[in-house]
């Protein structure tokens, strides 16, 4: 069990409520001058557990704000991003044992997902699903193929991405169709990339970023499991990076 900030979230509005409640019942029928004095602690309790209670339900069930720290998703999601991730596309699930209760949808092909990362599950990783199971996936240094059909992409031009040491790479940008999802990615001209092949599982999904020569994905790690899936990124709700261009209210309400 990672005790992580859901963990203690968790903790506090169960013994914020406990202290409430016990308080209320053992005096129910106790009083002075006709009104309960309340300890200070039962005061905090009654205050707080509302509040923590609210969210708690919406970071567990509804939507939970990411920062993006890395520049492995540009040129869809810059360093700096703050995002919203949507916690019931794929199923509601409990919180701290992230088991599934309840099966709304199924990952698809091209969709942008944050989940807990296999090799450290305290860490969470967003990239772009591009696999599902029992697709067949092959890289080969720029290539992909999607079940032996290479995936269709068109050049747009150069594009300077910025890493989070604040370097500058010179790449070039490209309009990849990824099933149904449209969008861009970078790729480093003229430098060797990575090989391989396989086929899926059942119950695990193969991801990439967007930044193909600069991301820790799939290619190098392997699989997610289904049961590491957080949700689906929905939109930027904010963006301030303050290594970089600092505030910038044009990325307000953007994904691919």
């Amino acid at each position: 069990m990672d005790m992580d900030l859901e963990f203690w979230l968790v903790v506090a509005t169960v013994v914020s409520g406990l202290i409430w409640l016990l308080y209320s019942l053992f005096t129910r029928n106790k009083s002075k001058f006709g009104r309960r004095v309340e300890p200070w602690y039962v005061e905090y309790a009654r205050s707080f557990f509302p509040v923590l209670l609210i969210v708690l339900l919406l970071r567990s069930f509804v939507a939970e704000p990411f920062r993006i720290p890395s520049g492995s998703m540009l040129p869809t999601l810059e360093i700096g991003d703050f995002i919203l991730v949507n916690k019931f596309t794929y199923g509601i699930r409990l919180p701290i044992t992230h088991t599934k209760i309840i099966p709304l949808g199924e990952p698809k092909t091209g969709d942008v997902v944050v989940f807990r990362y296999p090799n450290d599950p305290k860490t969470d990783f967003i990239k772009r699903l591009v696999g599902v199971p029992g697709d067949l996936i092959a890289w080969d240094n720029k290539d992909l193929k999607v079940n032996g059909v290479p995936v269709k992409r068109q050049e747009l031009g150069a594009y300077d991405a910025h890493d989070q040491q604040g370097q500058v790479h010179p790449t070039l940008r490209l309009k990849e169709i990824l099933g149904s999802a449209e969008h861009d990615i970078l790729i480093l001209p003229g430098t060797a990339g990575r090989t391989g092949e396989l086929v899926v599982p059942e119950g695990h999904y193969f991801v990439m970023g967007d930044n193909r020569d600069m991301s820790n994905d799939s290619r190098m790690w392997g699989l997610v499991p289904e049961e590491n899936l957080v949700g689906k990124a929905m939109l930027v709700w904010m963006h301030f990076n303050w290594g970089g261009d600092g505030l910038n209210f044009k990325r307000i309400g953007l994904i691919d």
